[in-house]
């Protein structure tokens, strides 16, 4: 989840300042700081100074000399619901992402705004470098929570102290909008089977359009994602983006890539020796050579348009995040999907031949192997509510 592994590369930045002083004093003042959005509120050392953690949706604050410091984390459940479903959850995807060992839980403090609550003492490490910490688990109907205290040693005042904050905590969750999702019917799952694998890599739902209901929240956070990773801001730069992925997309520059190696003489070496013709004569590393080398020999089979599902999985994927990021109607995004699923189906001949069309683009386009998405791509064909047992060959309708 990227907004988590945004928060990692800051926080681990400051554990290891944390983990290399001493705490602070005994007799603590405390004052009110508060989340982005004003939907926690939380009281610690009034000398401690807030972080910009730059996630809008994770409040930081730590000594001026950054010697220990506490983190809350908030995960509205409308977004983030394909990653944590309950505290266990919660738990596995704070200590994986954070490095956290040797829990121990301790007793809980009295936080009215909180549901099941769980406190544990532990130990973070950060370059190399072991400290102290305390993480306390809990929810409400709004949001799952982590509050992370992070100190070189925890002794029994630090502990109290940890406590007093916990117990200050408030939240005043906005009122939830309705959310709204497009009717799933076997046309609607086809087209989210197109983008299943990115789909359950950002832990969405492969089972709506788009992988998750239409709300503001998803609005914010899918105009957010557009921006940062398609330069999208606006209905203007979605069509832009929209022309260039369908009229020449990635798939243009596979072609001219491909023709050059074949002009520079791939071919005079048989095709077990392609990945090291290309690591010899050509600036790369050996996973990039290996997977231009897989990439030629699709290519040789396939010509031009080998990597088409490619562009076409991420432009099935776009148009339903146009649709919720507010930049298309309903409407246009799936009537724009059903003339693109059309296309697509008349292209391959199974969904095997389409994702293995896709996983050769992402190779050339990531530039490393695609083993992790082949691998997500097994285990949604193996799950019971696949949405790849949907047919191929299904004949589409406008429900919408």
């Amino acid at each position: 989840m990227k907004r988590t592994k945004k928060l990692l590369v800051i926080l681990i930045s400051l554990m290891a300042i944390a983990l290399a002083g001493c705490g602070s004093g005994s007799n603590v003042e405390l004052k009110e700081f508060l989340l982005d959005g004003d939907t926690v509120s939380i009281c610690m050392d009034e000398s401690w100074e807030a972080e910009d953690l730059d996630t809008g949706i994770d409040l930081g604050a730590f000594t001026s000399n950054g010697n220990e410091g506490i983190v809350v984390m908030q995960y509205e459940k409308a977004l983030y619901a394909g990653n944590i479903q309950d505290i266990s959850s919660l738990k596995s995807l704070t200590e994986e992402s954070f490095g956290v060992e040797d829990l121990e839980k301790i007793d809980n403090p009295s936080i009215s705004d909180l549901e099941n609550v769980e406190t544990y003492s532990c130990s973070v490490t950060s370059d190399g470098t072991k400290g102290s910490g305390m993480i306390l688990y809990g929810e409400t109907d709004y949001a799952y929570y982590s509050i992370i205290y992070i100190a070189p040693r925890i002794n029994a005042k630090k502990t109290e102290y940890f406590k007093n904050v916990c117990e200050t905590f408030k939240e005043a969750a906005p009122e939830v909008e309705a959310a709204a999702s497009v009717e799933t019917t076997d046309t609607i799952l086809w087209f989210n089977a197109t983008c299943a694998v990115l789909t359950d890599l950002n832990g969405w739902d492969c089972s709506i359009f788009g992988g998750q209901s239409a709300s503001e929240s998803v609005m914010s956070l899918r105009q957010e994602g557009l921006s940062s990773s398609w330069d999208v801001t606006d209905r203007a730069t979605a069509d832009e983006t929209m022309d260039w992925l369908l009229g020449e997309g990635h798939r243009a520059s596979f072609a001219v890539d491909m023709k050059y190696f074949e002009e520079s003489g791939i071919d005079d070496v048989s095709e077990d020796k392609w990945a090291e013709f290309i690591l010899n004569n050509f600036e790369v590393e050996e996973e990039e050579a290996q997977c231009y080398a897989n990439g030629y020999g699709a290519y040789k089979q396939y010509g031009d348009d080998t990597i088409a599902a490619w562009d076409y999985s991420r432009a099935m994927w776009l148009y339903a995040s146009y649709y919720l990021a507010g930049y298309y109607t309903q409407e246009e995004a799936l009537d724009a999907s059903l003339a693109l699923a059309a296309e697509i189906q008349g292209s391959f001949d199974s969904w095997d031949s389409f994702m293995e069309s896709y996983f050769i683009g992402y190779e050339y386009w990531a530039e490393e192997l695609s083993d992790e998405r082949r691998g997500v791509y097994e285990d949604l064909k193996a799950a019971s509510d696949s949405p790849f047992n949907v047919d191929w060959n299904l004949a589409f309708e406008k429900t919408w």
